[in-house]
């Protein structure tokens, strides 16, 4: 089962429908595993002043020192970015125990294995707000499909773990992280789980040993952030550079455009023929996993700091706005189906027009007010 790395990554790129931009070379000195793709460049003309937004009303820049921005990029990384991929490991190995202590005796079914598929869930949720994060040593080397190979488009986990533990039903943690992303991370992890009404011994080595290199992975990412937080949000380039703030906040800005397009307008065929699937789509949980990345929106986007920032001039429209929109998704999102696919289309339709409304938000309010401006990397095209 084992899969020629160069080839894996096509299929993984391929399959994920991956947007390459051109980006400018790394910097000689970069800290390793630092993602060398810049949403942004000083040299990019900044947004105007009096940029208008879709109501238009003209735009007033808040005015960010960079001792300010400093501060703020700071607390993202310390605050936000760390500890959601110190969570997902976490989660990963809560799974893990809890697979060593009900696979001492297969098959395991029943509670056991229900036990093991809510730990899943949080595990997958934990993950699903980490993709926020769309920069970084996550991205840099596609670790990220290794974690969550999503969109899969042509049904490759569901073979590929099903051949993988049939060729080799004593797999250890160390062989899976050689083999393809196909057959790793969350989804690998669901199919074994969620594809089977028991686990005989084979199904329970691999789920251990997915979760443990799920885990390895993870931590990786939380350690890398860590040693070069600075570095990788441009924390010590603010008084010359608006970098960081671009990095980040373009990153949310593509977690709602891909959740749009993958999670729910193409699975659900919305304005075209329908394509891919849900995210967990086998487990029919889809709603928990779009439910966890609007929580992180929302954490994020009313963070009391950058609240703060955001209300200097005297002006909390935009925050106003941003809550509004993103507690108007989560509410329609709670009156939903735990499988989204089973929901009537037009309040799939509805859910995906809210999430037009949190995009236009972000990108005409909440962008210009900060200063900076869209990356050329937007995909959505509201």
């Amino acid at each position: 089962m084992k899969i020629n790395h160069a080839l894996a990554m096509a299929l993984s790129a391929l399959s994920a429908g991956l947007l390459i931009s051109c980006v400018k070379p790394a910097d000689d000195n970069k800290a390793p595993e630092v993602d060398s793709q810049k949403v942004a460049q000083d040299s990019a003309a900044s947004t105007s002043a009096a940029e208008k937004d879709s109501s238009g009303d003209k735009i007033t820049a808040v005015d960010i020192s960079a001792e300010t921005e400093k501060t703020y990029l700071t607390h993202v990384a310390n605050d936000i970015v760390i500890p959601a991929y110190a969570d997902a490991a976490k989660q990963s190995d809560l799974l893990h125990d809890l697979a060593q202590k009900h696979c001492q005796q297969a098959p395991v079914s029943g509670d056991e294995l229900q036990a093991l598929r809510d730990q899943w869930l949080v595990l997958a949720q934990a993950w699903a707000g980490a993709e926020m994060i769309n920069f970084g040593p996550a991205t840099a080397s596609m670790s990220n499909l290794y974690i969550n190979y999503y969109p899969d488009e042509r049904g490759l986990v569901h073979s590929g773990v099903a051949d993988l533990i049939a060729a080799n039903p004593k797999l250890t943690a160390e062989q899976l992280a050689n083999e393809s992303a196909i057959v790793q991370g969350v989804p690998g992890l669901e199919e074994a789980l969620y594809a089977n009404d028991s686990l005989d011994a084979a199904q329970c080595a691999y789920v251990m040993s997915a979760s443990s290199a799920l885990s390895t992975r993870l931590k990786d990412i939380e350690k890398n952030w860590q040693q070069n937080a600075t570095n990788l949000l441009a924390i010590d380039k603010t008084a010359d550079s608006d970098q960081g703030l671009n990095q980040w906040f373009n990153s949310l800005l593509s977690l709602v455009e891909t959740m749009k397009s993958n999670a729910i307008d193409q699975p659900l065929g919305l304005t075209g023929k329908a394509k891919g699937h849900l995210p967990a789509a086998t487990a029919e949980q889809s709603r928990a996993i779009i439910n966890a990345k609007l929580a992180t929106l929302n954490e994020v986007l009313t963070d009391p700091v950058l609240t703060a920032i955001l209300g200097s001039n005297n002006e909390n429209e935009v925050a106003d706005n941003l809550s509004t929109a993103l507690a108007d998704a989560t509410t329609l999102l709670a009156q939903m189906p735990e499988d989204l696919g089973t929901a009537d289309k037009a309040t799939q339709q509805e859910l995906f027009d809210h999430l037009t409304t949190i995009t236009r938000i972000i990108k005409r309010q909440l962008i210009p007010t900060l200063g900076i401006r869209v990356g050329f990397n937007s995909t959505d095209g509201d």
